[in-house]
């Protein structure tokens, strides 16, 4: 087929006609700009705002931390609550020691203790033949520094009582010592008096007296006195008295 090139020719001057009746505008490129411009200080002023408000937000929050204070996990308290006062309940007190009586004797020091626990300890035994009792009672002893009749255990100077008013160690009386039962040596007489006793008045055989004061367990009626008996010395009585210096009991068996 043989091109037409007549009507090709026609379509070029309609085109070169269109063109020129209706002339191209130049490309907006300054508004185009401004725009652009625009829309970039909208995004940083957006950024802006954002970020002060992040922050705003963190420093709220370090400041209720503050003052709220650090809020650790929950752990057991310390210590258990102290119980309603219409409760039965009340804490076992812990183990009550209180000195009896201390000194030097024959270039020794000694001294004689009163130990009670509310409870029966951890690891305690009670004798063959000895009660059972909810409670214990015991007489640290020593002479030297050396405890009087460790050689038993820790609990061979300590006796089963009940509760706090226990009456059966009132009236018990001994003598101690490091060897031979307390018959020779540096000797402790140590006694569990009756209520009433004040005080103990030891008489040697050379006519020297040795007082002894009566001290209680604090919270309990158990109480004990102390003196020391020289080495070679005998006891010629031993007397115990109230708080008006009479004498109610006199005891001439201790030699």
């Amino acid at each position: 087929m043989t091109p037409d090139h007549g009507q090709e020719d026609w379509a070029r001057k309609a085109f070169a006609r269109s063109r020129e009746a209706y002339p191209s505008s130049p490309a907006p490129v300054e508004r185009i700009l401004t725009t652009a411009r625009a829309r970039r200080k909208r995004r940083r002023a957006a950024a802006v705002v954002a970020a002060v408000a992040s922050a705003a937000c963190v420093v709220g929050i370090g400041l209720s931390v503050a003052f709220l204070g650090p809020q650790p996990a929950a752990v057991a308290p310390a210590r258990l609550p102290a119980p309603p006062a219409s409760s039965p309940y009340t804490p076992a007190p812990s183990t009550v020691t209180v000195p009896v009586a201390d000194g030097t004797t024959d270039g020794k020091r000694w001294s004689v203790m009163l130990e009670f626990h509310p409870t029966l300890p951890k690891g305690y035994a009670p004798p063959p033949h000895g009660g059972l009792g909810t409670s214990l009672l015991c007489q640290r002893m020593y002479i030297g520094g050396v405890r009087i009749d460790h050689q038993g255990g820790p609990w061979s100077d300590c006796q089963p009582v009940t509760g706090t008013n226990d009456p059966a160690p009132a009236g018990e009386m001994g003598l101690w010592g490091l060897h031979d039962k307390g018959l020779d040596g540096t000797r402790l007489m140590v006694a569990n008096p009756e209520p009433d006793v004040a005080y103990g008045l030891i008489t040697l055989t050379n006519g020297h007296q040795i007082k002894a004061e009566t001290v209680t367990v604090p919270g309990t009626t158990y109480r004990a006195w102390a003196a020391p008996i020289p080495d070679g010395q005998t006891i010629a009585a031993v007397d115990q008295y109230d708080d008006h210096h009479h004498r109610l009991t006199h005891d001439t068996n201790w030699h």
